[in-house]
């Protein structure tokens, strides 16, 4: 049973989902605007597994509550609810802190596959503290990435994925054997999934200025490798 803090302005999508939580033995916590989340996810009480949150929504919107709550060092996992589905919409969500997100109209067993996939964490990720690899270094625990004098903070699953290609760096890696080692091999989650997640660490090791990059091994998958 895990508690989870469900934040959606849209009360019937709210009662729905709680009540697909409830049917799955968590306890859900609604809140219908961005002051009563942020009322609920910074009380010291309360102590939640995961967070449900819709980026659009009354008082305050989602993006600054997810800010306010990684400010404060709360480091549940959040899977952002969001109906814009442009990439920049959830790569805006990712950079304020989002583990995941969720583009509506969903089905609840999509749901629940994300919901378990956060909770997830392998067991011989949680044992690395520092992972190296050409030049560059990932501070496992604050989901740090550096290089020389650069840093960059990743978000809970580019961390995983990021540790997977650094821990075995020029192998390819496939996109079956990545949606397995960091989303739990779950069928409900696409492998899309792991496209979308080289993209954005792509982004980061280029904001960098690292010698290191992704690199696609066309029909065989990704490899983390040196540029000449």
């Amino acid at each position: 049973m895990m508690r989870i803090l469900l934040v959606e302005d849209d009360k019937n999508l709210a009662e729905a989902i709680a009540g697909h939580l409830k049917k799955e033995g968590h306890l859900a916590d609604c809140c219908p605007d961005g002051e009563q989340a942020l009322l609920f996810a910074l009380h010291g009480e309360f102590s939640y597994d995961v967070i449900l949150l819709d980026r659009m929504l009354p008082v305050i919107d989602g993006l600054t509550v997810l800010k306010a709550i990684r400010q404060k060092r709360i480091w549940t996992p959040v899977l952002m609810i969001t109906g814009l589905s442009e990439l920049e919409d959830k790569i805006d969500g990712l950079d304020c802190g989002a583990d995941d997100y969720l583009v509506k109209p969903f089905h609840m067993k999509e749901l629940s596959a994300r919901i378990r996939a956060l909770v997830r964490r392998p067991a011989e990720m949680a044992a690395a503290s520092w992972i190296s690899a050409f030049g560059l270094t990932l501070d496992v625990e604050r989901r740090r990435l550096t290089w020389k004098t650069h840093a960059v903070s990743l978000t809970g699953k580019e961390s995983e994925l990021m540790q997977v290609l650094m821990k075995d760096p020029e192998r390819t890696h496939s996109r079956e054997e990545l949606l397995w080692k960091v989303w739990g091999g779950s069928s409900e989650v696409e492998a899309g999934n792991v496209d979308n997640y080289i993209h954005f660490l792509r982004k980061r090791l280029k904001s960098l200025g690292c010698a290191a990059k992704i690199r696609t091994v066309y029909g065989a998958g990704y490899r983390l490798e040196e540029t000449p």
